[in-house]
């Protein structure tokens, strides 16, 4: 061994085989192929939860009761099948999370209470004064009609809880990987908003307007769906925790879109707009205390990326 010198030793040090990173590893077949597989696993799902709304026939419109316990039907069953997406292109990828599959897609109980209560928090701070001419939250009584009408439960618990599950658990994590979280926050709601695009096929079919308004009310509609998408993404991502976009999707769906010309033509316009100001205000300065991730304990996502080689991702800190 002494004969073979410094010179020797070098030649030894690089003829021996290096160690692939992990990172390496993690990618399995390639980033290439993890991309692609990402991308047609999440498209899967969109239409597949879209798909499984229009698995039955029926002359009714979709407020209808009976449609709507059909859909609840259909789409519980696709929502619960939707984590064997994510196992399956697990098992494509070779990724490796480090964690459960629950855990990586926001059911684990670290830092639950903060993830239920600080997110809705931050968005009912957001929204402004009540819509002119709203009578304000429901009483008591209310709230327990409210759970006989399948309208209330579609738009206030079936419609948030499974599509928060099938755009935001199971998408980031495929997102994720291949192409970071802060382009999976704004890739993620695109898949969420073309899949409210199969409204317009109801519209068309009963009549309810004409074709340009329709076509322009979809193309709204897609646009601050996709901002709502990015907006809970980021939640789920910040969070680590599913439940936090679930009751802030809820309270979205509860309070609708902010009624801004409705505002404009009200006789105490300038509270009522003072009001949204004084929200989107509250919004932005608070968006980042209440999301941050030393209050949720670790992050699923973030460890993903870690594994990955991704050390500097900026939403995990």
């Amino acid at each position: 061994m002494a004969a073979l010198g410094g010179d020797g030793l070098r030649l030894l040090s690089v003829s021996r085989p290096e160690r692939p990173p992990e990172s390496a590893a993690l990618g399995g077949p390639g980033p290439g192929l993890c991309c692609w597989v990402s991308v047609f696993s999440c498209l899967s799902l969109a239409c597949s939860y879209v798909g499984s709304l229009y698995v039955w026939k029926s002359e009714l419109p979709r407020d209808h009761p009976a449609v709507i316990k059909r859909r609840f039907t259909s789409v519980l069953v696709v929502s619960s099948l939707s984590p064997l997406c994510v196992l399956l292109w697990r098992e494509l990828t070779g990724i490796q999370p480090g964690t459960s599959l629950l855990t990586l897609m926001g059911f684990r109980l670290e830092g639950i209470f903060p993830a239920a209560l600080l997110p809705l928090l931050l968005t009912m701070v957001s929204a402004p004064a009540m819509a002119p001419g709203s009578s304000g939250m429901h009483a008591p009584r209310s709230w327990a009609r409210c759970l006989t009408d399948m309208r209330w439960l579609r738009n206030q618990v079936i419609a948030p809880l499974t599509e928060e599950l099938v755009f935001r658990a199971c998408m980031l994590p495929m997102l994720a990987p291949c192409m970071g979280l802060g382009p999976a926050v704004f890739t993620c709601p695109l898949f969420f908003g073309v899949a409210h695009f199969h409204h317009i096929i109801e519209q068309l079919r009963f009549r309810q307007s004409s074709v340009g308004n329709i076509f322009l009310s979809a193309a709204f509609q897609f646009s601050y769906t996709a901002v709502f998408g990015a907006y809970t993404a980021f939640l789920f991502i910040r969070t680590g925790h599913l439940i936090g976009p679930v009751l802030c999707h809820s309270f979205c769906n509860y309070m609708g879109f902010p009624a801004v010309c409705a505002a404009l033509e009200h006789p105490q316009r300038r509270p009522l707009l003072a009001g949204y100001a004084l929200g989107v205000g509250l919004f932005l300065l608070l968006l980042q205390p209440l999301t941050d991730p030393k209050l949720y304990g670790s992050l699923p996502l973030c460890v993903l990326l870690e594994r990955a080689g991704d050390s500097e991702a900026p939403l995990c800190s």
